[in-house]
C-alpha cells in the first residue's frame, strides 16, 4: 500500500510538469486509487501556485481580465492542458448523440469539434473572467480554494459505483476507487469553504455559507454529470474526470463570486 506521500508523488508527477524526480512504480488499480485520492492536494498546490502568480501580477498595472487570461494560461502550461483536452473531447461525445459505441470514438478521435471547441472557450473564458475579479478584489486564498475545489469533481467521478469505460487507460485505474475519500474530501472541501469567510477579527457568516453552498453546488454537480456521462460513454475514462475538473473550477469562481 501506498503512503500518502508517495502518493502525492506519483499524483504530482503524474498530472503536473512540476519538476520532481519521476517514481518508479507498476502502474495498476491500486496505485491508481492512492493517485486519484491525492487528486485534491495536486490541486491545492495548483492553487497556491495560481494565487501566488495572480498576487504577482496585481502587482503591476495589467487589467484584471488579462490576469486573469494569464492564471489560466499558466494552470494549462503546469497541466499539460490535460484537462482541456479531456473537457473537448467529452462535450464532442456527448454532443454527438450517437450509440456509445460512436460516442466512445468521438472521444477517442483526438480532433475537437464545434461542441469541443465551443465548451472550452465558454469554460475558460469563465475561469479567466472569474480569477481576474478575485485578483481585483485581492481574493487570493477564494481564487486558490476554486481550483482545489474543481478536483473534487475528478474524486466524485472515479466513486464506487461507476465502472470504466474501457479495460485500458486511465479511466480504468481509477473508477470505482473511490469511497472513504470522497468523505473526507468533502469534509476538508466544508473547512475550506468556511475559512473563505475567515476574517482577522471575525468571521464573516454570510460568506462562510455562500461558500459552502459553492461545495454543494460543485459537489451535486460532479455527481449527476459524472454519472450522466458514464451513462453515455458506456463508463468513466480520464476525459470525463478532466472535463469535470474544468467545469467544476468554472461552476466554483462564478460561485464565489456570486
Amino acid at each position: 500500500m501506498l503512503s500518502p506521500v508517495r502518493a502525492v508523488h506519483i499524483a504530482l508527477s503524474w498530472l503536473t510538469v512540476l519538476p520532481l524526480p519521476q517514481p518508479t512504480v507498476t502502474m495498476d488499480r491500486k496505485v491508481g486509487a492512492a493517485v486519484m485520492a491525492a487528486v485534491p492536494v495536486v490541486g491545492t498546490v495548483l492553487g497556491v501556485l495560481a494565487a501566488g502568480f495572480a498576487a504577482a501580477l496585481a502587482l503591476t498595472d495589467l487589467p484584471a481580465m488579462m490576469i486573469g487570461l494569464l492564471v489560466v494560461a499558466a494552470l494549462a502550461l503546469v497541466t499539460r492542458g490535460m484537462h482541456i483536452d479531456g473537457l473537448a473531447d467529452t462535450a464532442d461525445g456527448l454532443g454527438c448523440y450517437g450509440p456509445l459505441e460512436r460516442v466512445a470514438e468521438v472521444m477517442k478521435s483526438g480532433s475537437s469539434g464545434p461542441f469541443g471547441v465551443a465548451a472550452v472557450v465558454v469554460v475558460l473564458a469563465v475561469q479567466a473572467v472569474g480569477f481576474g475579479a478575485l485578483t481585483q478584489q485581492h481574493r487570493f486564498y477564494d481564487l486558490a480554494f476554486a481550483i482545489a475545489l474543481g478536483r473534487l469533481v475528478a474524486v466524485i467521478g472515479a466513486r464506487r459505483g461507476l465502472q470504466a469505460a474501457r479495460p485500458e487507460g486511465f479511466g480504468a485505474l481509477v473508477a470505482g476507487t473511490q469511497k472513504r475519500s470522497l468523505v473526507g474530501w468533502m469534509a476538508a472541501a466544508v473547512v475550506g469553504a468556511v475559512a473563505v469567510g475567515w476574517q482577522p477579527d471575525d468571521l464573516d457568516v454570510p460568506a462562510a455559507i455562500g461558500a459552502v453552498a459553492v461545495v454543494a453546488v460543485v459537489a451535486a454537480f460532479g455527481w449527476l454529470a459524472t454519472a450522466h456521462c458514464a451513462r453515455r460513454a458506456g463508463g468513466v475514462n480520464g476525459d470525463i474526470l478532466g472535463a469535470g475538473t474544468e467545469v467544476g473550477v468554472a461552476i466554483a469562481v462564478i460561485g464565489l463570486l456570486v
